[in-house]
């Protein structure tokens, strides 16, 4: 369990931001958002600040989330937290066919295939590229009953019937109602969801299905094979 190298640092962000001589001047060209910056409220973590100790601002959550990676972390740790736990628990971040596996034989009832948006490893696999390999090593197991969803690289409906079809048991989407959300609000949300709705049954009724649970692999093209 360790930290993720993310290339935000190579381009300058840090958390909290540290202001520099080009941010104060993007700032200062835009007066109409530092009014509406300095007139709303200031947001941070709710589920963590005020909850865990020494949390109190965005500096001090940034060291708190530091402390949290333990590099001795171990399937026996998902073990003991499914046994304390009781309750359903997903595992986010699975890439690779193996992890899947011992997932699922560490008590996980479901994981989410997803390269956490290619933020952590530069030149990672797709999520949808790792989907099929996860989904047979499942299968080899005697395990495919554990539900596999997908996540990053999801931006309309299309993507979303991709997924599905090649055996996903479910779709997450992020970025996609993050732009929605700063756009409109929630209203932008709302309008995000609907349009990746509108297109996820459009595509559908272009490949000859009126229900999501009848796609399979048959709606795609094969793979190409490389010209070299």
């Amino acid at each position: 369990n360790v930290s993720g190298l993310s290339l935000r640092r190579r381009n300058g962000l840090a958390v909290p931001p540290k202001p520099t001589l080009q941010s104060a001047i993007n700032i200062l060209s835009r007066p109409a958002w530092c009014v509406d910056m300095l007139r709303s409220r200031r947001w941070s973590f709710g589920n963590i600040v005020g909850h865990a100790k020494r949390v109190s601002n965005m500096a001090s959550l940034s060291s708190w989330t530091a402390e949290q990676f333990d590099p001795t972390l171990s399937w026996k740790d998902v073990e003991w937290v499914k046994k304390q736990w009781g309750g359903t628990l997903i595992i986010k971040g699975v890439m690779d066919p193996e992890d899947a596996v011992l997932a699922a034989l560490s008590g996980a009832d479901a994981v989410v295939v997803s390269n956490h948006g290619g933020r952590q490893l530069d030149g990672a696999p797709s999520s949808l590229s790792a989907l099929p390999p996860i989904l047979e090593a499942l299968e080899a197991a005697n395990l495919s009953s554990m539900e596999v969803w997908l996540d990053g690289g999801v931006r309309s409906g299309q993507d979303v019937l991709r997924a599905v079809a090649l055996g996903a048991s479910g779709v997450m989407v992020g970025r996609p109602w993050l732009y929605g959300l700063g756009a409109a609000g929630g209203d932008g949300v709302t309008r995000c969801l609907e349009i990746i709705k509108e297109e996820l049954e459009l595509s559908m009724a272009f490949c000859g299905h009126r229900s999501i649970k009848d796609v399979s692999r048959d709606i795609l093209l094969p793979p190409r094979k490389p010209f070299y």
